[in-house]
């Protein structure tokens, strides 16, 4: 080592690099996932009272950020992306989307879905979630998370999901305009429909921008989704960024999704991170 006043070491300068690579890895909280605060809180809607998990660092206020969850509901998984959010410096609230009807999470992620008998309780738990009673939901949840200390009110909040998730997040931001600003749906169910109440179509009640993750098997399914995706919110004025995902078939961005024998996993590692890339920069562009 030098004898030069206030050199270091190779050793150390490496040291040092590999902290302050993983101080910058950890965000704005400065602490990773596992020292989050998670915690089970009950939030009151129109319908009752909803479990749900509240994630967020341990000290400070931070913009609020809602995380719908797929068709399995809220479970470790879901949590678990909840406090890789939180420990970038946001308060996350994952609520139960079948409060109505069960505890967490709802489904096993061992139900058929070409049994008749296992779509029959996805129907059941699914039913009660009308287009008016997610947007009251929603209400409630932007409501809960601004009576929190944990939250930035001056901050705009933030929604994204999966699966049935993902229009869960143009309802919320629909019904929330002032609050909500950002959006996001990654391989996101019934986003564009036939019916009056399609979720697209509540582009103009909006004031938020979005980001939509499209699954190469959803897309095949109906390609001409993301264009009127793409006309609804140009219409409005507002900012999409729609992306068809080739190779990525339905559920790719979630780490627990059944496995069939003889079939390659749902869950597609190297682009479910560029998926979240896309979230997190989304986030910060709109200021969440």
């Amino acid at each position: 080592m030098s004898d030069t006043p206030n050199s270091i070491s190779r050793r150390e300068f490496t040291a040092l690099s590999i902290a302050a690579g993983v101080a910058a890895a950890m965000g704005a909280s400065g602490a990773s996932a596992a020292e989050m605060v998670d915690s089970d809180v009950q939030v009151t809607t129109a319908a009752g009272m909803c479990d749900a998990a509240l994630i967020h660092p341990q000290k400070g206020a931070w913009p609020g950020v809602i995380l719908f969850t797929d068709v399995f509901g809220l479970r470790p998984t879901m949590r678990d992306m909840a406090k890789r959010l939180a420990a970038d410096g946001f308060t996350v609230l994952v609520p139960n989307p079948f409060y109505r009807t069960a505890k967490p999470p709802g489904l096993a992620l061992d139900i058929d879905f070409n049994n008749p008998a296992d779509r029959a309780k996805i129907d059941v738990l699914r039913a009660p979630l009308t287009s008016d009673a997610v947007m009251q939901d929603a209400t409630a949840y932007v409501q809960f998370l601004d009576s929190q200390a944990a939250v930035n009110k001056k901050a705009k909040m933030g929604a994204f999901g999966y699966c049935m998730g993902g229009p869960m997040t143009l309802q919320a931001a629909a019904s929330n305009p002032q609050r909500i600003g950002a959006g996001a749906s990654f391989h996101g169910g019934g986003l564009v429909t036939d019916k009056p109440d399609s979720p697209h179509l509540l582009a103009p009640k909006m004031q938020a921008q979005f980001y939509f993750g499209v699954a190469m098997n959803d897309d095949e399914r109906q390609p001409d989704a993301k264009t009127k995706l793409a006309e609804a919110f140009t219409a409005a004025h507002l900012q999409a960024k729609i992306e068809v995902y080739d190779g990525c078939r339905h559920g790719w961005c979630v780490k627990d999704m059944p496995k069939t024998a003889g079939k390659p996993p749902i869950y597609n590692e190297p682009q479910a991170e560029r998926a979240w890339g896309e979230l997190t920069s989304l986030l910060k562009r709109a200021h969440v």
